[in-house]
């Protein structure tokens, strides 16, 4: 085994006038050094071109694998070191001697919008990458003619993945027969194999991508990297396998993220609070290069109207590239960002009418006898905007019940005149989940009767290995723990999707069901001819089909396989199709709705601005739970990590586009006493756009929490008319808010 390390930038925008590898290549221990001029005869594609297709784009901006003449954010890897070791790796990358020449950075996306604001990229006229807008209806008449109209101004920023693991990958040649194995942490194993392909040049059938149980994803493992392709051509080229672990400096500064955006946001509304109109502008920070696509500022736009009647909607989008690192979907993927905006502007509502703000969401909402309820909007894949299924004012009336806001302003009462200061908060949202295309699942009974699941879906610790044991484990009347469960080999299964976007119950799940009811189908009507009863009259049971109630007229699974698998001694039945085996890959077009309502309890102290989060109420709809305890888990984490965007992750960067935040001194995050305990309700409201009924759960958690915790601090620091208009909160801001 070989080890790799990156040389990086240490400038957020420079041209590269030249690289010497000479001292590093002599260095004890060093097998290769390889710059772009190294690299770049061997690859079939210049760039790493990942980008989502989109009309909107008026700059190309695919990534660099090396960088050739020019680097566009701190971190953008240069050359690489293969070395015996890392750490004659690392030494050896300090030789590297490359002559920048420091240009001029955008750093705020707002500034690098401006008229003669230093191009991203020297080829750039400007840094607008995309302009677009996303509406429907009359806004301006609903304007012209409203009796109120509210405004808001937001800053949201929203921070790194920061799974425990970090990146990863280990790629191993075979010479004997020409492939390439290629280990890789990441949640689309599929995708990385066509990057693979593309880049390499290389025939399918001679790369594997194998990607093992991840020590979680959260959205920038879904990306596939220049690091990737650099190590799988290392490992072709020295025909020894070669490994790079990302250290968590890198994870800062060369892994995706998400970061800022503004938005300028106006209400109309009628005397009594109904929505009539709302409009306003928002401007996103793309970073530097487009390592997934506009997702995250479309799927913030479409998702504003949320869970309300809104007849009519207009929002104005500028994406903006800087000289960061680029930005790709963590956990939401925008769904915050825009139920933040929208949930705001609720609240502003009920302050400037004098109404409470849970009146104002129950004026407002979209009823559940009105379900499905179709938008004049469409998803990002094209489809139409439909809410398929849900309660919204029972949801509301459970977490108020269960947040004890009965009470609240009781308690509220006492503790301010202990000198304390508490508040409550809510947010209602709606998550599309289970987008689609597919997912592909194979079920197959072995000779030996061994139960196997061999799927595209990725396993980054949400629990879909036993979501799928358990469903195939229903319809093959096994226990889930004898299934033999194969997620994330390309070499094991054709197709794939991976984890993303709330989908593998959904995707995943459904497939697996249909494809092991068609293996349940082949058990009961291979074990009726040999037990000659009628299929219906079979059941299966421990791995034996049986005659319904009748345990002493059964046949063992292995039996039934080695009849249909050729195994000499067994005669293929009459009528039989060779092999015991089905796969599935169910297609889906629309997105179902989870929805929830979350409610904060908060203390916020007005001469520190430091705010203590007392208690967390969550009311969740996700369909048909198939293991309850996993989805408690899911949404308990998306609420950490939601809580986290609220309160602490913070990515700074200076007026030169260069990190101050590193390390995880710099960067905090929550830890286990920094949250409250986190009472979950579930309501249930099956979906009828799949057979399981089932909605996608992993990232719901997540989208209201940064709105529910504002709205609580507002609530506390109501009598220094404090209003919150940015997340993560800044104690030093509250504190002056509430001195003023």
């Amino acid at each position: 085994m070989l080890h790799a390390c990156f040389v990086r930038s240490p400038f957020a925008h420079a041209a590269i006038g030249g690289i010497d590898i000479s001292a590093a290549k002599a260095a004890p221990g060093v097998a290769a050094v390889l710059a772009h001029a190294d690299l770049a005869p061997h690859l079939a594609a210049k760039r790493l071109v990942t980008a989502l297709p989109s009309d909107a784009y008026r700059h190309i901006l695919d990534r660099q694998i090396l960088a050739e003449d020019e680097v566009c954010h701190v971190g953008e890897p240069v050359a690489a070191v293969v070395a015996e070791s890392r750490y004659a790796a690392e030494d050896a990358a300090a030789l590297v001697e490359i002559d920048y020449d420091a240009l001029p950075a955008a750093s705020d996306c707002r500034d690098a919008l401006a008229p003669g604001a230093p191009g991203a990229h020297r080829r750039l006229d400007d840094n607008l990458l995309a302009e677009y807008e996303i509406g429907y209806g009359d806004v301006d008449a609903a304007f012209a003619a409203a009796p109120h109209r509210v405004s808001v101004s937001l800053r949201q920023h929203k921070g790194l993945g920061l799974a425990i693991e970090c990146r990863g990958v280990v790629a191993v040649p075979d010479p004997l027969d020409d492939r390439l194995t290629v280990w890789l942490s990441c949640q689309a194993p599929h995708g990385a194999l066509r990057a693979l392909v593309a880049a390499l040049g290389l025939d399918e059938s001679r790369i594997a991508v194998r990607a093992a149980d991840l020590g979680g994803g959260f959205g920038p493992k879904l990306v596939v990297y220049p690091e990737d392709i650099v190590i799988a051509h290392a490992a072709r080229r020295l025909g020894r396998p070669v490994k790079w672990i990302e250290d968590r400096r890198e994870h800062f500064t060369a892994t995706t993220q998400e970061r800022d955006q503004y938005w300028d946001m106006e209400a109309a509304v009628d005397e009594n609070g109904r929505l009539l109109a709302v409009r306003g502008t928002m401007i996103h920070d793309h970073g530097a290069y487009t390592a997934r696509g506009l997702n995250l500022s479309y799927n913030a736009a479409t998702v504003v109207p949320g869970p309300y009647r809104l007849p009519a909607y207009r929002l104005q989008v500028q994406v903006a590239v800087t000289n960061k690192v680029p930005t790709t979907p963590v956990r939401g993927a925008g769904h915050p960002q825009g139920t933040f905006a929208m949930e705001r502007i609720v609240d502003r509502i009920a302050a400037t009418l004098g109404l409470p703000r849970e009146e104002v969401r129950r004026r407002n909402f979209v009823a559940a006898e009105e379900m499905p309820y179709a938008r004049p909007l469409k998803a990002r894949s094209g489809t139409g905007i439909v809410l398929d299924s849900g309660d919204y004012p029972a949801c509301l009336e459970a977490a108020l019940e269960a947040a004890g806001m009965a009470d609240f302003r009781a308690r509220q009462a006492a503790a301010r005149a202990e000198g304390r200061h508490l508040g409550i908060g809510l947010a209602n949202y709606v998550k599309g989940t289970g987008r689609g295309p597919f997912e592909a699942v194979t079920v197959r009974v072995a000779p030996s009767g061994q139960v196997s699941l061999i799927t595209g879906a990725t396993a980054i610790g949400q629990g879909t290995h036993t979501m799928l044991a358990q469903i195939c484990a229903d319809s093959l009347g096994v226990e889930p723990g004898s299934i033999g469960v194969v997620m994330g080999d390309t070499g094991a299964i054709a197709m794939g999707i991976g984890a993303s976007a709330s989908r593998q119950a959904v995707n995943a799940g459904s497939s697996a069901l249909l494809a092991a009811r068609e293996v349940a189908d082949k058990l009961r009507t291979l074990a009726a001819g040999r037990l000659e009863a009628a299929p219906d009259d079979i059941e299966l049971v421990d791995g034996r089909a049986q005659v319904r109630g009748v345990a002493e007229l059964s046949v063992a699974f292995a039996e039934l396989a080695n009849a249909v698998y050729g195994t000499p001694g067994y005669a293929l039945p009459a009528g039989a199709v060779p092999g015991l085996e089905a796969t599935a890959a169910v297609p889906f077009d629309a997105l179902s709705y989870a929805n929830g309502c979350h409610v904060a309890e908060v203390e916020a102290d007005p001469e520190t601005g430091c705010v203590t989060i007392l208690r967390y109420v969550v009311v969740h709809d996700s369909g048909r739970m198939i293991n309850p305890p996993i989805v408690d888990g899911q949404v308990q984490g998306g609420v950490a990590h939601g809580l986290g965007n609220a309160i602490l992750e913070r990515i700074e960067f200076d007026r030169e586009a260069q990190p101050l935040t590193t390390t995880l001194a710099d960067y905090t995050i929550p830890g286990a006493c920094d949250l409250p305990s986190i009472g979950i309700v579930h309501l249930d409201s099956p979906t009828d756009h799949n057979p399981l009924g089932v909605k996608g759960v992993g990232e719901s958690g997540t989208v209201p929490a940064a709105a529910a915790v504002a709205a609580a601090v507002e609530d506390a620091l109501a009598p220094f008319a404090v209003e919150v208009d940015e997340v993560p909160l800044r104690p030093d801001r509250l504190a002056l808010a509430a001195s003023d």
